[in-house]
């Protein structure tokens, strides 16, 4: 179970991940070696699952974003694990998810231009095993992106 340290140090390391040990260690109150001990155990445990970097698709070049709802043809028992498989090697799918419900799949696509989309779509995603239905939502703008809890 968290405590209130623990809440604080999660906190700061959420709004600044390249923070010091000793920043982090100020800011929650705490001495550094108490705060690198408590920052080692919450990744031992699982909380911490690692720090890595966010990438600004459009700064690098990749304009269009397409969030792709997928339906799969169930008849086959190994329909998901095929899919799933074959997603994985798109190299522009950069988020996958799986959902209970009538969307089985998330795909999120990554394309320079509609050109390039298209060019993905026809010739990765639509050959990809087992789809039954596809429904395509282009995202236009990101109102909110949190990655952190209200902890």
């Amino acid at each position: 179970m968290l405590d209130d340290t623990d809440r604080r140090l999660l906190r700061n390391l959420l709004a600044d991940p390249d923070a010091t040990g000793t920043d982090l260690a100020q800011r929650a109150g705490i001495s550094p070696a108490a705060a690198s001990r408590r920052i080692e155990r919450l990744r031992e445990s699982g909380v911490i699952r690692g720090i890595h970097a966010e990438i600004d698709w459009r700064a690098v070049g990749y304009e269009v974003e397409v969030s792709l709802r997928v339906t799969l043809d169930k008849t086959d028992p190994r329909a998901f694990d095929t899919f799933l498989e074959a997603a994985r090697s798109v190299p522009e799918v950069i988020e996958i998810q799986t959902f209970l419900g009538r969307v089985d799949v998330r795909l999120e696509v990554i394309a320079r231009d509609m050109g390039h989309y298209q060019e993905i779509y026809r010739e990765r995603i639509l050959t990809l095993p087992h789809i039954a239905d596809i429904e395509a939502l282009m995202q236009v703008a990101v109102i909110k992106s949190a990655q952190g809890l209200p902890i």
